[in-house]
């Protein structure tokens, strides 16, 4: 972190008031409240988990709280990502940050980054500020997190959830392991679905998220032991928690440059396994197609692809094949979302596929992409 110039700077009578919680606390009082008040801190993605951790940060009172994500509000978001609100859909989520401090805490100055963390800025952001926290939900922003962090030196804290679980841990490359000592490789994209496919339990996001700002406080005011060289395990569904430890990997080189990353987006790319909307379209009009929807049926009310049949994921066996009467040249593509549980349907159904059929495709981008192309219907959900 950078020097420390006024520890015992006295505070304002209402800031004595707005901060009396902590000035009472033992390891925090007067210093560790100048120290959160001199910290520039880092936050990278503002939806679930930069909700309540941006919330918590302007709170306590950091001297500048930065936000980078380039997303906009959806209405899906409101389930869980607590910053926003109803009139906010369509705005970007960052300036949901900078009003949360005009109403919670003037005191705190906030730089909003309407843009992606890349390589190109990397570095540069993370050297400005004391401590970065990852909110992200890829895995290619959370290695170049962790890669960036270790070339500037910068002490990360780092999250994820999942359904009904959560991860926490510090990587603190002065004095602990970092992400790529306890995965090595990046996944591939499509190794664990979304929180789009797969959905997110909301009040996990409070959970986890208000982990990660009590770790990076305790960076901040050097209070506490963070959790580096350790990694936080929750499980909602049981209240269960464990924590792993883990160490530095002596025979991984340290990261000296950032190198090239996944893009962004986690969309599944299968080569011999999917197909373009263009190309089902033309199966389409030859009478030719059975487009099998695997979603649930309250996605189907939401958005639906005329013309399919409806087949959940969980039910999909074998018997799909004996249950209709298949003419020569049929071919079977399966849809979902946005493409990562159908071309899982595809495996599945191909897996018993009579051999006298052609084998089962996925259709890329799923319902969402077929209605923009095809529609011209933007649907979130």
């Amino acid at each position: 972190m950078s020097a420390e110039p006024s520890l015992a700077r006295e505070l304002t009578a209402t800031q004595l008031a707005r901060y009396s919680r902590h000035l009472t606390l033992p390891g925090v009082g007067i210093t560790g409240q100048n120290r959160i008040a001199n910290a520039k801190v880092l936050i990278i993605g503002a939806g679930g988990l930069g909700s309540p951790i941006a919330s918590y940060l302007i709170a306590a009172g950091v001297k500048q709280l930065s936000v980078i994500d380039p997303d906009s509000v959806e209405l899906s978001n409101l389930q869980r990502q607590i910053l926003h609100r109803e009139k906010d859909q369509g705005a970007l989520k960052v300036a949901s940050v900078q009003r949360l401090a005009v109403e919670l805490n003037s005191e705190v100055a906030v730089h909003c980054h309407a843009t992606y963390l890349a390589p190109e800025n990397a570095v540069e952001l993370f050297a400005e500020h004391d401590v970065v926290i990852d909110g992200s939900d890829n895995f290619a922003t959370r290695y170049l997190s962790s890669d960036a962090a270790e070339i500037t030196g910068t002490p990360l804290v780092w999250g994820t959830i999942f359904q009904f679980a959560g991860q926490v841990s510090v990587f603190d490359p002065q004095s602990g392991p970092m992400l790529r000592d306890i995965f090595p490789e990046m996944p591939e994209a499509d190794s664990v679905p979304s929180c789009a496919e797969g959905g997110v339990f909301g009040a996990l996001c409070g959970v986890v998220g208000s982990l990660m700002a009590t770790e990076a406080l305790k960076i901040i005011t050097k209070v506490g032991q963070p959790l580096t060289g350790k990694l936080w395990l929750y499980d909602a569904l049981t209240a269960g928690v464990q924590i792993l430890s883990f160490d530095r990997d002596p025979q991984r080189a340290s990261v000296r440059e950032l190198g090239d990353y996944e893009p962004q987006s986690c969309s599944v790319v299968v080569s011999g396994e999917e197909i373009d909307v263009t190309e089902v379209e033309k199966l389409r009009a030859q009478g030719q197609l059975v487009l099998l929807d695997v979603r649930e049926p309250w996605e189907r009310a939401l958005a639906t692809i005329e013309g399919s049949i409806h087949l959940p994921l969980d039910q999909l066996s074998g018997d799909f094949w004996t249950q209709f009467h298949w003419e020569p040249g049929t071919q079977v593509v399966t849809v979902c979302k946005t493409g990562a549980r159908s071309v899982r349907a595809a495996l599945t159904l191909n897996a018993a596929r009579p051999a006298t059929l052609a084998p089962v495709l996925s259709l890329r981008g799923g319902t969402l992409r077929w209605l923009a192309e095809i529609r011209g219907q933007v649907v979130n959900y």
